[in-house]
């Protein structure tokens, strides 16, 4: 009798378990979706990388991926279960290409993200103080390349600042032949201005100082650059700045 019970149980247990093995069909071998909407943000030796978020219940979380040419081999350089992620320590005027994929617990991935996203790095600063040329002339010019003050007549200065008594209000000048200036308005930040435009340069190379405008230059050896006026004393300006050291290359803060 005991043999036929222990026969009973034996049958029992196999046949749920072959009940379970087909209902059940084995381990989840299905990817997560490709992420979309990959888009970068240029900084100072940095770029900050966001996309939208997956909604697969079982997503652990993103991978990032890098190259130094659009067609070259993508490598690894980061992961993170959020939607954005910082990339740093890079060279600025260094051009960088990105993908990003998902992966989920069980361990699947997806192919890279479709998007081309690539994006410069460019030096920045802040708090930079140049005072009125009639007053102080060492103390009136900025030189982009070297992101220094420098007089408002030093070969090197790009731009310089001062009160003019006629018009009573303050200017910038543009101080090398072939540079150009403009004013793009009233901005919040430094980095509402994304890329510098084609048109709309001053005819003069004057434009009027004005606090919380921002001001984008074309530098005569063909460098963009921008800053932002964020103080006007009775004989000073203290602005924020960006400069792409990427020749020809007008992104300044662009988002793709």
């Amino acid at each position: 009798m005991k043999n036929y019970k222990l026969l009973f149980y034996l049958l029992l247990l196999t046949s749920l378990f072959l009940l379970a093995g087909c209902c059940y069909d084995g381990a989840d071998n299905e990817p997560p979706s490709v992420p979309v909407g990959l888009r970068s943000i240029t900084g100072d030796g940095e770029v900050l990388l966001v996309w939208y978020e997956n909604t697969e219940p079982d997503l652990a979380g993103y991978r990032i991926y890098r190259s130094l040419t659009p067609g070259g081999y993508y490598y690894e350089i980061g992961e993170t279960n959020l939607d954005y992620f910082l990339d740093f320590g890079l060279v600025n005027g260094e051009t960088y290409y990105y993908a990003i994929t998902a992966f989920d617990i069980h361990g699947n991935e997806s192919d890279l993200s479709y998007e081309i996203v690539y994006d410069t790095p460019r030096p920045e600063g802040y708090d930079e103080k140049l005072f009125d040329y009639t007053e102080y002339p060492d103390y009136a010019g900025w030189n982009f390349s070297a992101y220094s003050i420098v007089g408002y007549d030093h070969p090197a200065c790009d731009f310089y600042f001062g009160y003019d008594d006629y018009n009573e209000a303050f200017y910038f000048y543009v101080a090398r032949p072939g540079g150009l200036i403009q004013d793009f308005g009233y901005t919040e930040s430094l980095d509402e201005i994304t890329y510098a435009p084609e048109n709309g340069w001053s005819s003069t190379g004057i434009v009027e100082a004005i606090l919380g405008h921002t001001y984008v230059f074309w530098t005569w050896d063909n460098h963009f650059a921008k800053f932002r006026v964020t103080a006007i004393g009775s004989d000073y300006v203290v602005f924020d700045w960006a400069y792409q050291i990427d020749p020809g290359n007008p992104e300044l803060v662009i988002n793709k």
